[in-house]
């Protein structure tokens, strides 16, 4: 049965959102946080085990410093206060994808402590998100649930258990209570995820890919009458692993909530889930508090000591932030603020820069990525980065372009093919024996037919109205299927009909 929903417009109106995002980034590291077992996305499920990953009696952890030592620099870049001494404790609850029945978490004293965010809305405005805690803890493994759609929970009939991903090092990103956002409240939710993907990316600790659970996000929401009430009661929708998906689902719970409210209803401290195919929540369990954990400290792990002398060293070695690097490529490209808005929101920053890198302009790079590219990723509803098209193939496209090879219509001729898996665009223009139509006998043979088969218009150019020019171009154009070049075209009429 569809739940009730207020209009969004009128629930902002009638109350005051309060959200907060416990953000997952995993790790990249070799091996896995506590054991020596590797982990790969997409392998065979339960092949990347050991005793420790699977929980067995007898095995004991061992820290991995690798993944301490990115969690300090993700901390960093976060502005986070990182703490000298961080402990590990055992989070107790059963579920089936947890071997151990705990997992090995920092509880009351994290690695790195409070820090903050400054995201951009599309308005330009800045927006500080505060962070309550940055923690290390290792993931569970993943259910897979069969006969829903997309292997989604929703309409399945059974599941099954993978450890693989059992042990995998994780950041767990923690906001404060985010208010004052009204009805921007999704649209800077998901600017902050975004910031912390290019974060991730940027210090080399994660691959971010929200589409195969590298980055995922529990969205917490809740309802007040006003900014002075007090706080109202939350639902928490979990492990949200697509930016849309975030958003939406702050939306349909403002909606959710501000209807049962609306009615004299209750909101239940509750765990939901997102259903894509809905694009609704659902209800799951009644939502714990942290001393239902029965959290305490891990008997088997010393505490992490972190020197100042060790922080100073990582933060030396931090690579430029991606909000300092877009402000430089957009003074380097010319780029205006809406541009750039434009390409961050897309997903296009690398993908344009390493095109620029390969001798594209910044223009003609920004006219594939944000136009014909952009277009054919939404039809298909993947990133930009899934195409089968590289910086490469549009720097090569350009270039043939700029020497005279190609022109617009056939340039998108060519995309299209290297879209197909044709080859490069060089491989695609050979098979179809692409080429621009630019003088000889033949192009003049056909200017000639097309004045002949317009007196009107060839009298009207003769007389210097350049207004139906247009016509004479369509005229060529369609002769030669598009491979004569319009501005030469355009010049060799003028000449003609002057001569």
């Amino acid at each position: 049965m569809a739940e009730k929903l207020m209009d969004f417009d009128e629930a902002i109106r009638r109350y005051d959102p309060v959200w907060g995002l416990e953000v997952h980034v995993e790790l990249s590291t070799k091996t896995k946080l506590f054991c020596p077992a590797p982990y790969k996305f997409g392998e065979a499920p339960n092949t990347e085990l050991t005793p420790v990953s699977l929980g067995l009696p007898g095995s004991l952890p061992v820290i991995n410093k690798a993944a301490i030592d990115d969690a300090i620099r993700l901390g960093l870049a976060l502005h986070c206060h990182i703490n000298e001494w961080s402990q590990w404790s055992r989070k107790n609850y059963f579920y089936p994808d947890m071997p151990r029945d705990y997992q090995i978490t920092q509880a009351d004293k994290p690695l790195n402590g409070k820090g903050y965010l400054d995201v951009q809305t599309e308005d330009g405005e800045t927006f500080r998100v505060p962070i309550l805690r940055a923690h290390v803890e290792d993931d569970a493994g993943k259910n897979n649930h069969v006969g829903g759609a997309d292997g989604r929970i929703e309409g399945a009939d059974h599941s099954l258990v993978d450890y693989n991903r059992a042990g995998v090092p994780l950041v767990e990103i923690v906001t404060e209570p985010v208010t004052g956002t009204g009805a921007k409240a999704a649209e800077i939710a998901g600017a902050y995820i975004r910031e912390i993907r290019d974060i991730a990316r940027a210090l080399g600790i994660s691959e971010g890919k929200l589409e195969q659970g590298n980055i995922r996000a529990d969205v917490n929401v809740s309802l007040r009458e006003s900014p002075d009430a007090p706080l109202g009661t939350r639902s928490e929708t979990k492990n949200v692993n697509s930016f849309r998906g975030i958003e939406r689902t702050l939306i349909y719970e403002i909606r959710r909530q501000a209807a049962l409210l609306a009615d004299g209803g209750e909101v239940l401290q509750e765990t939901r889930h997102w259903d894509e195919s809905t694009q609704s929540t659902a209800g799951g369990r009644l939502k714990t508090d942290a001393n239902d954990y029965r959290y305490f400290p891990d008997p088997d792990l010393v505490m992490v000591h972190t020197t100042q002398e060790h922080i100073d060293e990582l933060k030396a070695s931090l690579p430029e932030m991606p909000s300092h690097r877009r402000a430089r490529l957009q003074k380097e490209w010319g780029f205006t603020d809406i541009q750039m808005r434009d390409v961050n929101n897309a997903g296009a920053v690398d993908l344009i820069d390493e095109t620029v890198k390969e001798g594209a302009s910044a223009a003609g790079a920004l006219k594939w990525w944000l136009g014909e590219l952009s277009r054919e990723a939404n039809e298909k509803s993947v990133s930009l980065e899934e195409l089968p098209v590289t910086p490469t193939d549009v720097a090569s496209l350009e270039k043939l372009i700029a020497d005279g090879k190609l022109n617009d219509r056939l340039a998108k001729q060519t995309m299209a093919g290297v879209l197909k898996g044709e080859g490069t665009p060089e491989e695609v223009v050979a098979k179809h024996g692409y080429k621009i139509v630019g003088g000889g006998d033949e192009l003049d043979g056909i200017m000639d037919k097309a004045l002949a088969d317009n007196p009107d218009v060839a009298e009207k150019l003769k007389n210097g109205d350049m207004k139906p020019m247009g016509v004479i171009i369509g005229a060529v154009m369609r002769a030669t299927r598009g491979q004569a070049d319009a501005k030469a075209v355009s010049s060799l009429v003028i000449k003609k009909v002057r001569s």
